[in-house]
């Protein structure tokens, strides 16, 4: 007969973690899992109404529905450091957001609904009559343009519905909508131009680059600074967080030509001066100490193929790592080999100086096993502990 889970007591290692962490005393690091709503509409199993992307994109009770299915499938079976089980005060209000595709849409994008992946956007700068349509293009109303249209009347409609509802007798929280962050300029000007046909401009040219770089900028900061205003938020803040997944696809000297003045020109919107943090998935070894240097970055959330305990050895131990065991190994596994390359990475060197995550890199894949969820964190509770000589 299985033992029910102790919530409970785990919700208090949960907070003795966070609270040793924190003060810059911690006896393991922290363990955490990156997931969204996909786990739910890409999982047979979970997804037992059988809705789409596009249903969950297009109609806001569906997104109620699988949403709060998938916080309380989450709080109910994926052991991490964050509270399980059913919440005390409130679900987690429902965000309208639209994966990776957000910006992209705001701009004028159009969704495209493959049958059995995830949604993208159709490039609407990429076909060379329509490049230098650019030059015609106002920035979107920060709160109506574009996709945001709709996404506003979703928030309003959720928020509304979260008044009159709740889920399994518990309230559920404030909406919200996206809008607050980016994705970088870089990441978005693929999306509106394709990535294959920014590679060429880089080269063939140089001005449209910069051109499409300062229109993406100078759009995202208005409709950050209006998404803040309308939920209340001070900026600047002391440090801010961003992403560029995209500077993977260039050289440290082209980053610093092309998109450096264009993270400087965000940072300078939003940051006090830092320290800051940056998402990078993807393969970008190469450009973490001059982000470090040239931008006051002291906490990276990296992908699988970023070597963590280089990045150590190179950044110092003073930054912040979170990071990086590859999704595709947490979903196929096996067991052992989970376990094996969280004991490798924790004896990496990562976790010299306190400052490390335990961390999926990056975003679990829908259909993960909790088997291998668990094997992960076990691993990460028996090699991510400090030994007092260490700290």
């Amino acid at each position: 007969m299985n033992t029910p889970f102790d919530y409970a007591r785990h919700n208090d290692e949960v907070r003795q973690v966070w609270d040793a962490y924190n003060a810059g005393k911690p006896f393991r690091a922290p363990i955490q899992f990156s997931m969204n709503a996909r786990m739910i509409l890409q999982n047979h199993e979970l997804n037992t109404w059988g809705y789409t992307w596009q249903q969950y994109f297009e109609n806001p009770d569906v997104r109620w529905t699988v949403e709060l299915a998938f916080q309380k499938w989450a709080r109910l079976n994926v052991v991490q450091d964050s509270e399980m089980g059913l919440p005390t005060k409130e679900w987690a209000g429902i965000g309208v957001y639209y994966q990776n595709c957000d910006e992209a849409a705001w701009f004028g994008c159009p969704f495209y609904f493959p049958a059995n992946d995830m949604p993208f956007i159709e490039p609407i700068l990429k076909l060379e009559g329509d490049k230098h349509k650019l030059y015609n293009m106002a920035i979107p109303d920060p709160l109506r343009g574009g996709i945001m249209q709709r996404a506003m009347e979703h928030y309003e409609y959720l928020d509304d519905k979260r008044k009159r509802e709740d889920f399994e007798g518990i309230p559920v929280g404030k909406s919200w909508v996206f809008g607050g962050g980016t994705d970088g300029p870089l990441t978005v000007a693929c999306n509106l131009r394709g990535a294959s046909e920014i590679a060429q401009d880089f080269y063939e040219d140089p001005q449209y680059v910069h051109d499409l770089f300062g229109f993406i900028t100078d759009a995202v900061i208005a409709r950050i600074k209006a998404i803040s205003a309308f939920n209340g938020a001070s900026l600047p803040t002391p440090g801010w967080f961003f992403a560029d997944d995209s500077i993977e696809l260039i050289s440290t000297p082209m980053y610093k030509e092309f998109v450096l003045p264009y993270h400087r020109k965000l940072l300078a919107a939003f940051s006090q001066g830092g320290p800051n943090g940056i998402h990078l998935c993807g393969k970008v070894q190469r450009h973490l100490s001059f982000l470090k240097d040239e931008l006051n970055i002291k906490t990276f959330d990296l992908g699988f193929p970023t070597n963590m305990g280089k990045a150590r050895e190179d950044l110092g131990d003073d930054v912040t790592l979170i990071g990086n065991i590859a999704p595709h190994l947490l979903h196929l596994g096996p067991v052992e080999s989970i376990r094996e390359q969280v004991k490798k990475l924790c004896a990496s060197g990562v976790m010299k100086g306190g400052k490390f995550i335990l961390h999926d890199g990056n975003n679990c894949a829908p259909g993960t096993s909790l088997e291998h969820f668990q094997a992960m964190v076990d691993a990460g509770k028996a090699h991510g502990r400090y030994p007092p000589a260490d700290m």
